[in-house]
């Protein structure tokens, strides 16, 4: 039979396997809380632990708690920051309680870490008490508002420096394009003549927008409500632990923190991860619009725009052969649809605090962390297995460009709207150009005609707008 150790709570008592580093209050959140199958972030378990170190630190400043306890604390943070243990954070991310179950965990953790550090044994009555010592001059909200702020900024990061990578492989793929004439389109129709490059050199300013939003959100993360404790009146905190605690902070998180200036509001109120999560979600929309785009400019191969094509990344049919899908702009798509469900849960969870506290925290976190991460590695994948693949097909693009009717556009200075209307109309009906329709009906000279028809200077601001006299 498995080895046991008897701990006791506020409930009663339970038995814990023998070897656990995780205590009586993880296990019954485990059992409560069997939600998602899954376990807390990796990068949320890193947070908590450099939270707790500089919370040890500053209590030891503070003459608040020993320097032998402080030091065995932050070695044991130490080793969680490394990666170790992070099995024995057990907790599903989605509990209630406002996350208390996640900084429980955390506590009884580098509790019993630094208990065994310190030559003493496992369980709550050991050297270093995860209430006590871990949690000294703490809340869960304090903490885990704190904790998720810091994980979030870690994983923007990650998304930044992806959206970094699209936007320069969309402007290589602007310069390589340029020269590329095609047909631009409004609505599915015909519009008037662009340039691929310049389609792609949109593209790539879309994303620099979205990085740029992404960016400026984080810095609404900055704010923290560490010192606050439960609800933001600083009990149970000592003076200088509070006025030290996000400094040190700062310093081993290696990002500028500051105190809010009202706790009260800081610890009622999560709207700023509300304010990220719609950057990400604005961002994810542009991004599903290029993937949109990019599907239509290769359908086919030949009975679709066929205007570039992808690259071959999988077969994609199980009864059709030759078939291949845009798959790599479809998982895009896929990801961006998941963080705008993902967003609508965040402002909703937003929304829903109570009087001094938001209890929602969780599932903000769950979904916050879901939708960076995936929307990272979409981006990835769309950049390296899509974006830096693709060829232009530019016979099919002047096919397709000089049989169409839009190019009539250009002539409305010199005929008006309503004749160059006529003249749509009626190439439509014979099936012939526009160019053929306005010589056999004498309406310009050749010359005139072919420097109005100059399909390139139609790209170009300034000269398109340039009429003739």
């Amino acid at each position: 039979m498995e080895q046991t150790r008897i701990e006791r709570d506020c409930i009663g008592e339970k038995a814990i396997p023998a070897d656990a580093y995780y205590g009586i209050q993880s296990l019954r959140a485990l059992e409560n809380f069997s939600i998602t199958g899954t376990r807390m972030h990796s990068e949320m378990i890193r947070s908590l632990a450099i939270l707790k170190k500089a919370c040890a630190i500053a209590n030891a400043q503070a003459g608040v708690l020993d320097w032998a306890r402080s030091d065995a604390i932050s070695w044991a943070c130490d080793q969680i920051v490394k990666g170790r243990y992070h099995d024995q954070f057990i907790v599903d991310p989605m509990q209630g309680g406002a996350g208390t179950s996640m900084n429980m965990n955390a506590n009884e953790v580098i509790a019993n870490l630094a208990s065994v550090h310190m030559g003493g044994g496992l369980g709550a009555d050991s050297l270093v008490h995860p209430n006590d010592h871990v949690n000294c001059g703490q809340s869960t909200n304090d903490v885990i508002p704190t904790a998720g702020k810091m994980t979030t900024l870690v994983l923007m990061r990650q998304l930044e420096q992806s959206l970094d990578s699209l936007r320069d492989a969309l402007e290589e793929k602007a310069g390589e394009f340029d020269c590329v004439l095609k047909m631009g389109r409004t609505q599915l129709q015909d519009a008037v003549p662009v340039r691929l490059g310049q389609e792609f050199h949109a593209y790539a300013t879309s994303v620099a927008r979205g990085l740029a939003r992404v960016h400026h959100s984080g810095h609404e993360l900055l704010t923290i409500n560490m010192g606050g404790t439960a609800i933001g009146t600083g009990l149970n905190a000592d003076s200088q632990y509070f006025s030290s605690v996000t400094e040190i902070l700062s310093a081993h998180m290696g990002a500028d923190f500051h105190q809010a200036t009202d706790l009260i509001d800081a610890t009622q109120n999560v709207d700023c991860f509300a304010a990220v999560s719609s950057a990400v979600r604005n961002c994810a929309l542009a991004l599903s619009k290029i993937a949109n785009d990019l599907r239509l400019m290769s359908s086919g191969p030949r009975t679709g725009f066929g205007e570039i094509t992808l690259p071959a990344r999988q077969s994609g049919s199980s009864i059709m052969p030759g078939k291949i899908n845009p798959v790599i702009p479809e998982v895009l798509n896929e990801v961006a649809f998941r963080v705008v469900g993902n967003d609508v849960t965040i402002s909703m969870a937003v929304e829903a605090g109570q009087m001094e506290l938001n209890a929602f925290e969780p599932v903000i976190f769950c979904c916050l962390f879901q939708s960076i991460d995936e929307l990272t590695q979409a981006v990835r994948t769309f950049t390296t297995n899509c974006v830096c693949g693709i060829t232009a097909n530019k016979e099919r693009c002047v096919e397709l460009l000089e049989s169409s009717i839009g190019i009539v556009t250009a002539l409305c200075p010199y005929i008006g709207y309503s004749r160059g209307a006529e003249l749509a109309k009626e190439a439509l009906a014979k099936n012939v150009s526009i160019r053929q329709l306005v010589l056999e009906e004498g309406l310009m000279a050749p010359e005139q005609l072919d420097s109005i028809l100059n399909v390139d200077g139609m790209t170009h601001p300034g000269i398109a707008g340039k009429v003739l006299r």
